[in-house]
């Protein structure tokens, strides 16, 4: 089988798409092979914003049996995109490593002879040279949702040959899955996520509201104003300077909205924002705007939880 000269490859667990699938799949231009558990499916859903589609059934994506199956298959494909997923992640250097190639990780923008990637912890943006072939992470949330094609892509399914050995030895062994803790869930993988800004007073208050948000099922995340100050990790931040989320409900507490913040949001169903300035950025772009105290509310709503159980998504 032939494949394109730039492909997006989507690991998936039990037909669910890995976050910013689509932003890779936009980046390769509709071109896709999708490979792991329940491929098929995924594939499916992957097709309406899709020119060509490939579903790989292998089971368990594991890094060395994904790769080890990838392999003979992209060593014709010169730009290799996988998103920059826990999966993804984990399987791009190995993938690169295997393919004698180079490797550039959470690419923002990948142009013909060039690709941009964030540096220093996300505050700088650097340009390098793009050294064909390659494996390229693509950032999540670089795109917006783009709009469904006319007819959805017709999907191939590969068949896993009979020769192809799984690598020995190479990959933790999984004793057990866990359900996702919010508290401490990547952010990019996210669906109900609360930040706290400068109107947030102290470290300790910030503390509680992410206490709050854990028994309502959501995740925290800060400004850089939060994180420059050591009340949280920047891993928390939110932003294009952060991390780059796509929740599906996102609760702002004291956050104006400079553009850096807003910019790496994603496009979420619903956006809440608590703050005194009912006219800032944040507040304009809210689905519900609140104008009140951020601490008071804070405040508040740790009286209200107090001694709930975490109920997923609850806001």
């Amino acid at each position: 089988m032939t494949f394109p000269s730039v492909l997006a490859v989507l690991p998936v667990r039990d037909s669910a798409l890995p976050a910013g699938w689509l932003d890779t799949v936009t980046e390769a231009e509709g071109r896709v092979l999708v490979i792991g558990s329940g491929a098929l499916d995924a594939a499916e859903q992957v097709a309406p914003w899709a020119t060509e589609v490939l579903a790989y059934e292998i089971g368990t994506p594991t890094p060395s049996r994904t790769v080890e199956r990838l392999l003979a298959h992209l060593e014709s494909t010169e730009l290799v995109l996988l998103p920059a997923s826990p999966d993804g992640r984990d399987i791009a250097p190995r993938l690169a490593h295997r393919l004698h190639r180079s490797m550039y990780a959470a690419a923002i923008e990948i142009r013909a002879d060039r690709v941009t990637v964030p540096v220093q912890g996300g505050r700088v943006l650097e340009d390098h040279r793009l050294d064909l072939p390659a494996v390229v992470t693509v950032q999540i949330g670089i795109h917006g949702e783009p709009a469904m094609r006319t007819h959805p892509a017709d999907i191939i399914v590969i068949d896993t040959p009979d020769t192809v050995e799984d690598a020995s030895g190479e990959d933790a062994i999984v004793e057990r899955v866990e359900d996702p803790d919010a508290s401490t869930i990547d952010l990019a993988e996210a669906h109900h996520l609360w930040g706290g800004g400068a109107g947030v007073d102290s470290a300790e208050r910030l503390e509680r509201l992410g206490a709050v948000a854990a028994r309502l099922g959501a995740s925290l995340g800060a400004t850089r104003v939060v994180t420059d100050r050591g009340w949280i990790d920047h891993e928390r931040q939110i932003g294009t300077t952060g991390v780059v989320v796509s929740p599906r409900r996102y609760v702002a507490f004291g956050i104006s909205g400079a553009v850096q913040h807003t910019s790496g949001l994603g496009h979420p169903d619903l956006i809440v924002s608590v703050n005194t300035d009912p006219h800032c950025p944040m507040m304009q772009m809210a689905d519900l705007a609140i104008v009140a105290d951020v601490n008071e509310v804070i405040e508040a709503l740790d009286e209200l939880t107090s001694g709930l159980e975490c109920a997923e998504g609850a806001i």
